[in-house]
């Protein structure tokens, strides 16, 4: 396990273990989706974590896809946010937020009564969505204009100023799991045609386009990207993932990133293959797995130079101070999915830690 807990240098941070805490949608912000003191107590409580990249959180206002999910475009939310890396650094801690537009994810009725948004006209398959009126099937989404999408290339940029205002470290952009820019990246969901649809090329541009913009605002140095290109989480899928996944990392080199974060495999096992491999021989910087690992076969990789560190997700939801549990080889306390999403403190920030 010794691999874990070498220091990492990851853009400008040096990150002091490879046990990194992946974003995790947990539903505890305000009806204004502003974040909480719970929030706080949350991150700082995972802070030993190499680095927290805190959940999905709307880049501009009338895209929440979870109803109570948290954003960073109100003052009040910067202030919010403030007090979630103040409490992380005051616990000797760094954290990256991870900037989000739901896309296709989203509905009317967590958006007063705005249609949702996509690069085609093409809703969410047999899932339901939480609403305030109880689950309801995804809509039909409404595609994009072209000309449309430089807004959505600047929200992203204020939500980077955003983030900077409210003392993070750096942010990653969401590029993942069936929301907006990989609705625009897998040809599943993206059959327009015009300079944003057809080619790999073209599906890549506008997350190209956002990553630019950030870059702008914090350098590459601190910024990272997270893809999932087998995941076929929302209705997700790509005729050649394999060949998306090394087209980007190839590009993405150009960019100098603090990190690429890359999703390994597929929640529902629709669709399988290698892409840590192709990915890690082409890319030049700092290679993140995510999905499934166990603190073993992370160590291993490690070892063995298949990536650089790895994000836990729902083993560091369950076990605060899972760095000093892996250290001493300490049993995990078991996630209850019950509380993945439910209000309040309850399977959020009453996990036991080994100091009780």
């Amino acid at each position: 396990m010794n691999s874990l807990f070498k220091p990492l240098q990851v853009g400008a941070l040096t990150l002091p273990n490879r046990i990194l805490m992946a974003p995790l949608t947990r539903c505890r912000a305000d009806a204004d989706h502003v974040p909480t003191p719970l929030m706080a107590e949350h991150y700082a409580q995972r802070a030993s974590a190499g680095l927290l990249i805190a959940e999905a959180t709307m880049a501009m206002e009338g895209n929440s896809a979870f109803w109570m999910e948290p954003g960073i475009y109100s003052a009040a939310q910067i202030a919010g946010w403030k007090q979630v890396t103040d409490a992380v650094h005051t616990a000797g801690g760094r954290i990256f937020l991870q900037i989000w537009h739901g896309g296709r994810a989203c509905h009317s009725l967590l958006n007063n009564g705005a249609q949702p948004v996509g690069p085609s006209a093409l809703a969410i398959e047999n899932d339901e969505v939480h609403t305030p009126d109880g689950k309801q099937p995804y809509e039909i989404p409404r595609e994009l204009a072209d000309h449309e999408l430089p807004t959505i290339v600047a929200g992203f940029k204020q939500a980077a100023e955003n983030a900077k205002a409210a003392g993070f470290d750096g942010v990653e952009v969401h590029g993942a799991n069936g929301y907006l820019l990989d609705e625009f990246l897998r040809d599943g969901a993206n059959k327009r045609t015009g300079p944003y649809g057809g080619s790999i090329e073209n599906r890549a541009r506008l997350l190209l386009e956002v990553i630019e913009t950030v870059v702008e605002v914090w350098g590459s140095d601190r910024v990272g990207v997270r893809i999932s290109p087998l995941n076929s989480f929302n209705s997700m899928i790509d005729s050649d993932p394999i060949a998306l996944s090394i087209w980007l990392a190839k590009r993405l080199n150009d960019f100098k990133l603090a990190y690429l974060h890359l999703m390994r495999g597929d929640f529902f096992g629709l669709q399988s293959g290698d892409v840590m491999t192709p990915v890690r021989e082409v890319y030049q910087g700092v290679l993140i797995g995510n999905m499934g690992y166990s603190p073993e076969e992370a160590a291993q990789a490690i070892d063995e130079n298949k990536l650089d560190a790895v994000a836990f997700g729902t083993s560091f939801l369950a076990n605060p101070d899972l760095p000093q549990r892996i250290k001493l080889g300490a049993a995990l306390n078991l996630a209850n999915p019950e509380t993945f999403y439910s209000p309040g403190a309850a399977g959020y920030t009453d996990y036991p830690t080994l100091a009780g």
